[in-house]
């Protein structure tokens, strides 16, 4: 099996991309799908928003599969500025509309909040609007241009179920000696 490190361009012009439901569907890239957000950070709630990261860090500790329905690759948060804006970045394996539902979903069923509550502009009825969520997201989601895969287009499940025969196999080789 050859893989063949891939780089895609990613198109300014969403005018001739497919529509989803909540606007361009960007192409999957060799990194899978994923999306940046940019936003300013509520006067005094970046503290608060550390907090929300060592939360979820715990939460994840009592349950590793608490985000497995986004099937996401990885996470990303960054405050910058002197704390006054926020970057979230995700690369997950759904395409945004499915990301952005089951997002919303999870978290309404979870009970809990999501960081972005601590983000300037960021719809109050998230739970119950899910438009606005994903205008929210929309609005300031900054695309990228180009896309990098070192494994291109393979999404998350493929690579734990690679690691588990890897994993099978070392610990047969190690019963055969």
């Amino acid at each position: 099996m050859d893989i063949r490190p891939q780089a895609v361009v990613i198109p300014k012009e969403t005018d001739r991309l497919e529509q989803g439901k909540y606007g361009p569907v960007y192409p999957r890239s060799p990194a899978c799908y994923g999306f940046t957000v940019i936003a300013k950070v509520k006067p005094g709630r970046a503290e608060a928003m550390r907090e929300y990261g060592a939360t979820l860090a715990k939460a994840l500790e009592a349950d590793p599969h608490l985000l497995a329905p986004l099937k996401l690759h990885y996470l990303r948060w960054v405050l910058f500025d002197d704390d006054t804006r926020f970057m979230y970045q995700g690369i997950f394996d759904t395409d945004f509309d499915k990301y952005t539902e089951d997002a919303i979903a999870l978290f309404s069923k979870a009970g809990v909040s999501t960081a972005f509550e601590n983000l300037e502009g960021f719809p109050e009825d998230w739970r119950t609007n899910p438009e606005a969520f994903i205008r929210f997201v929309r609005e300031h989601h900054c695309p990228s241009f180009i896309e990098y895969g070192e494994y291109p287009y393979v999404t998350a499940d493929e690579i734990k179920k690679a690691l588990r025969i890897k994993s099978a196999l070392s610990e047969m080789l190690d019963q055969l000696q």
